[in-house]
């Protein structure tokens, strides 16, 4: 009888020392959830095909929007990020193909390329992501995204036109979620503005 007690105390104790190393332990780190950026644009065709090859360059991002990470403001000048909600990737290298998609569609161009590219462009296109934030500091909160564009000629090493083009898209609910359903939707007229402005720019030269 003595020596199960004994054996019974020796088990206790090894359970409580393991729960108590358990105890111990940091906490698991959930993974975020992921979110994408993704767009169908209603792209016009063009009314005539340029015969010049586009490049769309890398986009850039400002800083505090160069990152995977969800930004947010609740008051001015104060940037913050989700903790459980991510994008699946920076913005500015997810907007790069969908609007080399949607230019394309346009049929406008002989080519259209993402760089780096070895085939010879004639006009660069040239992207900047100035903000994409949900605003909590209106109600119901909303998307703002803002781009830079450029069309740069290559060969003459020349600025031919600049845009800033700007969005805003009410979310339909107050978190991660709606947010991403507001920049999807923003990002729609957007890359729809984008594709007029380089196929009028490009047609009246």
């Amino acid at each position: 009888m003595r020596l199960e007690l004994i054996g019974l105390s020796s088990l206790l104790v090894l359970v409580l020392a393991v729960a108590g190393c358990t105890a111990l332990q940091p906490p698991r780190d959930e993974a975020p959830e992921l979110h994408v950026l993704d767009a169908a644009p209603t792209v016009r065709a063009a009314p005539a095909r340029r015969d010049i090859v586009v490049e769309i360059g890398v986009p850039r991002a400002r800083p505090g929007f160069e990152t995977a990470q969800m930004a947010y403001v609740r008051a001015p000048f104060a940037l913050d990020y989700y903790a459980k909600s991510r994008w699946a990737d920076a913005p500015a290298r997810m907007l790069g193909p969908l609007f080399a998609q949607a230019l394309e569609q346009s049929g406008g161009f002989r080519a259209v390329v993402r760089a780096p590219s070895t085939v010879p462009a004639d006009v660069l296109v040239d992207m900047e992501l100035v903000r994409l934030q949900q605003n909590f500091a209106v109600r119901p909160s909303r998307i703002e995204l803002t781009l830079h564009a450029q069309l740069i000629d290559v060969r003459g090493r020349r600025i031919l036109a600049t845009r800033i083009l700007e969005e805003f898209e009410p979310a339909p609910s107050e978190d991660a979620k709606g947010g991403v359903i507001a920049a999807n939707a923003a990002l729609q007229r957007l890359l729809e503005r984008l594709v007029d402005f380089c196929v009028v720019e490009f047609g009246a030269r």
